[in-house]
């Protein structure tokens, strides 16, 4: 170990030795905007309309004016070349890249001797998460498992089984009543079927118990904002915009909200 650690300091010094005239007054290129960015925010705003689309709050015509302005936005290149690097960047790259080979070989070997036969260099791999079926096969184990269950009913949406979610959710209620992931998620899964009074209901259920669930007042505001009850939905998304300023559809809402509030003459 202190032999390594006094070669990686040998060849970083030398290094800096033999390359400081290529360090001097050379300028960085300077950098350009990731176009990813754009395009990750583009594919964000494409979520929301799709999901604005799916509950039927936007109009058809502006859905394919506001989708084509938005991957126009994104996708749209600079004819200007990209600025080159000076040739210190790749000599500097490959001592760094050489530093660490150094590393790897000289530390690998003692970070490995010490474990169990079949055991991996950096302890525990990280599972993917139980697989549907061991969800399935768990919950006929322990059938008052809410936790499983409520995970079972979100592999099930994932999976787009909708029923067999909804009855998850059921089956969780039936264990505890006032359960408010198994409310929340039956109640989207109403409102996707096309359910507004049992949307609503599970919405209000949840707001009894917790008045300023961010879930909750989202789905209690797009049904009746849905429903055309414009001032109604400006009251509740009024309060989600306070609690649910970092909440996966908060940027959906603050354009509803506006539209909302102009039909509602606010």
């Amino acid at each position: 170990m202190t032999e390594a650690l006094v070669l990686v300091a040998a060849l970083i010094g030398g290094g800096f030795l033999a390359l400081r005239p290529l360090l001097g007054r050379v300028p960085w290129p300077e950098e350009r905007p990731d176009e990813r960015d754009d395009v990750a925010r583009a594919v964000s705003s494409l979520r929301d309309l799709e999901f604005a689309r799916a509950a039927g709050t936007i109009d058809a015509a502006d859905e394919v004016r506001l989708r084509r302005r938005i991957e126009a936005s994104a996708f749209a290149t600079s004819d200007q070349p990209a600025p080159r690097a000076p040739v210190r960047t790749f000599i500097v790259a490959a001592l760094l890249a050489g530093t660490a080979t150094v590393l790897v070989v000289a530390l690998l070997p003692a970070s490995a001797g010490d474990r169990a036969p079949g055991e991996t260099i950096t302890g525990t791999v990280p599972g993917a998460g139980p697989s549907t079926a061991a969800l399935e096969a768990r919950i006929r184990e322990t059938p008052s498992d809410i936790p499983t269950r409520l995970a079972l009913a979100d592999r099930y949406e994932d999976e787009g089984r909708a029923a067999d979610a909804a009855e998850q959710y059921r089956a969780v209620l039936t264990l505890d009543a006032e359960n408010v992931p198994a409310l929340n998620g039956l109640g989207i899964l109403l409102f996707r079927s096309g359910s507004m009074d049992g949307a609503l209901l599970a919405a209000d259920r949840v707001l009894a118990i917790r008045p300023r669930d961010a879930d909750a007042l989202f789905l209690k505001g797009l049904v009746l904002y849905t429903q055309g009850k414009h001032a109604e939905a400006v009251t509740v998304w009024t309060v989600y915009l306070e609690v649910g300023e970092f909440h996966p559809a908060a940027a959906m809402v603050r354009n509803l909200y506006a539209d909302a509030t102009r039909k509602s003459g606010r």
